[in-house]
């Protein structure tokens, strides 16, 4: 990403994300430092940043990956996307984790079928507009094109240094 703002080139991210996995061994590695850097990226970056979400994008994942919340430009989804904080499956066994089995299945599938929706994130603003999976060549190229003359002025730093 930085290799693309140096010379300004446009950043088009494909988003299919189910999120971070929780857990020691990830923090061990270094999973929040990782997404860390990949945020700081983003929202240094001073091109024309366009976002596609295919499937999935669940959470802090989709956050770092060019979220409206890190400012990107242009930010659309497949109408078979799944836009929320955590998928189904997680949110019912938190939300609804003394009911019986059967009754999961079917919160699960009302979960999903209320909130794991595009035109849910659209209508808050976090995606721009819904396309058909046909169409992401074209909206991507006019969006692209919409965004040539744009420059971004960030204020000026010296030496940004991201987290390390």
């Amino acid at each position: 990403m930085r290799f693309c703002d140096a010379f300004n080139v446009p950043l088009v991210t494909l988003v299919d994300t189910p999120g971070f996995l929780p857990g020691k061994d990830l923090e061990w590695r270094g999973m929040i430092r990782h997404g860390a850097e990949l945020a700081f990226a983003y929202a240094e970056a001073t091109v024309p940043r366009i976002c596609v979400i295919l499937r999935k994008a669940f959470g802090g994942a989709y956050i770092v990956m060019d979220s409206k919340g890190l400012g990107n430009d242009v930010c659309v989804a497949w109408p078979g996307a799944e836009i929320a904080v955590m998928g189904a499956e997680g949110a019912t066994q938190i939300l609804h984790r003394r009911s019986s089995p059967e009754e999961r299945v079917r919160l699960h599938d009302e979960y999903a079928e209320a909130f794991l929706t595009p035109y849910q994130a659209a209508e808050r603003g976090f995606v721009d507009v819904v396309i058909d999976p046909d169409d992401t060549r074209a909206v991507v190229c006019d969006a692209l094109d919409l965004l040539e003359t744009r420059r971004e002025t960030l204020p000026r730093r010296r030496h940004t240094v991201g987290p390390v």
